[in-house]
């Protein structure tokens, strides 16, 4: 599996979740098993690239390659100057942002938003890829199957940027009308594929090695995307390159595993924030880790009421010490297919 000149160890790929893939995040699933991994996406708007919360993003300290960012806007002109500051700041791979389906960036036309505009939607992928041609950097582009269903439109884009020079499309299978309810659909993707040269990664309601395989199979995609699913189980990387491997499933993973796992994270978490915003942006990850274990939504609740750091991964280890007297691994108390794991992500 290559992006441009890049090699990628696996073909199972982190995706951008807005508030979630941070530079600590993209680098634990990395470490966990993921091929690749895309950051949050970045705001086109200049006036914003000095704020601390771009800033943030827009570290990339210590990340393996490839680096790819993701740079969400509306301007084509904004889009390729917005492509040209992240190569600057260490940017290997830019990737387009036509997917999001969040309203507030819907109400501007951006993300999946374009999609109702295929003329503008090329453009910026025309001024994208002139910008990072000179730099050799390659750009991809994530989208959905379209705005609502009787308007699917993702084969027709998808064919436009590749004969722009596009390096690789993923696409997820709702439509920005759904947002992330009811199920994705395949077809849109596989029929995508069938049209393209360039790889194409099948994204949406990938939650277990078998389901990765399943999804590989139907669509004829070179890879898979995680989003949610790896929300508080980052292995899941790993356990899908395994079975994708090997045909056998891992066990869950030692207590004493997740437990390492966790307190690094935290401590990478609270190097990128500072310990005061630190503390609060870490409780989430500490909540999907424990969501559905036993005692897990007493700790969500101190940890929320939680604000010094050190007091916080205190809680934290010794919370996964008293797991592991009980349970040499984690246990799987819940499928991540049901209606509580979803809506808890």
């Amino acid at each position: 599996m290559h992006i441009g000149p890049f090699a990628l160890p696996n073909r199972v790929f982190a995706a951008p979740m807005a508030g979630v893939t941070d530079r600590p995040f993209r680098q634990l699933c990395r470490r966990l098993g993921a091929g690749y991994a895309v950051s949050e996406m970045v705001t086109s708007r200049k006036d914003l690239w000095a704020s601390l919360k771009t800033s943030r993003r827009a570290n990339h300290d210590g990340e393996a390659a490839p680096i790819a960012v993701q740079i969400a806007g509306t301007d084509a002109r904004e889009m390729a100057e917005a492509a040209a500051y992240n190569i600057e700041r260490g940017a290997q791979i830019i990737d387009i942002n036509m997917g999001c389906p969040a309203k507030k960036v819907c109400s501007k036309w951006a993300g999946s938003a374009l999609m109702q505009d295929e003329p503008l939607a090329l453009a910026i992928v025309e001024a994208v890829i002139a910008a990072c041609l000179p730099h050799g950097v390659p750009v991809t582009l994530k989208m959905r199957t379209g705005w609502r269903a009787d308007r699917r439109n993702a084969v027709a884009l998808a064919r436009a940027a590749e004969s722009a020079g596009i390096a690789m499309v993923t696409v997820h299978g709702r439509t920005r009308e759904q947002g992330y309810k009811g199920r994705a659909e395949y077809d849109t993707i596989a029929e995508v594929k069938s049209r393209l040269r360039v790889p194409v990664v099948a994204n949406g309601d990938i939650d277990s090695p078998r389901k990765a395989a399943e999804v590989l199979a139907r669509t004829g995609a070179d890879a898979i995307m995680i989003g949610r699913a790896a929300q508080g189980r980052p292995w899941i990387f790993g356990d899908i390159a395994h079975y994708l491997a090997t045909g056998e499933e891992r066990p869950q993973p030692e207590v004493g595993e997740v437990r390492r796992w966790m307190i690094e994270h935290l401590h990478d978490h609270y190097g990128l924030y500072g310990e005061a915003a630190g503390v609060r942006s870490a409780r989430k990850h500490i909540g999907w880790a424990v969501r559905v274990l036993p005692g897990g939504e007493e700790l969500r609740t101190r940890v929320n009421g939680i604000d010094d750091a050190k007091q916080q991964l205190r809680a934290v280890d010794d919370w996964f010490g008293s797991l592991a007297e009980l349970h040499g691994r984690l246990p799987a108390l819940l499928h991540p297919n049901d209606e509580t794991f979803l809506e808890a992500a």
